[in-house]
């Protein structure tokens, strides 16, 4: 089974994004495209149910672990949206702010990216 990536938030960046001004955007990146991330994101729910009835069901290992690399990728995909996302939107905004905003919203960037990659 392959890693996946550490999702949990991390309090510093968490304080950082407050810093780099992040609290006054209306609305975030991917905001655009939230009805396709749910859509995506409930398809892949189902993909988790459907590996949950195969192991009650005793199906092959390779089956298994085919549907477990199948998920892998789609929340691959989904958080690559939301990089490419983050970056148009966000880290935009913070470069036009200021270099100090700009500088957080890179490391930021950079610290995802690096917790993704694991």
């Amino acid at each position: 089974m392959t890693d996946t990536p550490d999702l949990a938030i991390d309090p510093a960046a968490e304080h950082d994004a407050e810093a780099a001004g992040c609290e006054t955007h209306s609305h975030h990146g991917y905001m655009k495209e939230k009805d396709r991330y749910k859509a995506r994101l409930k398809r892949i729910e189902g993909q988790v149910r459907g590996i949950h009835r195969m192991i009650d069901e005793e199906q092959y290992c390779i089956d298994i672990l085919t549907q477990v690399s199948a998920i892998n990728s789609a929340l691959r995909n989904v958080a690559l949206g939301l990089l490419d996302d983050h970056m148009r939107h966000c880290v935009a905004d913070a470069v036009n702010e200021s270099d100090e905003a700009a500088e957080i919203k890179f490391k930021e960037v950079a610290d995802a990216i690096a917790r993704f990659s694991r």
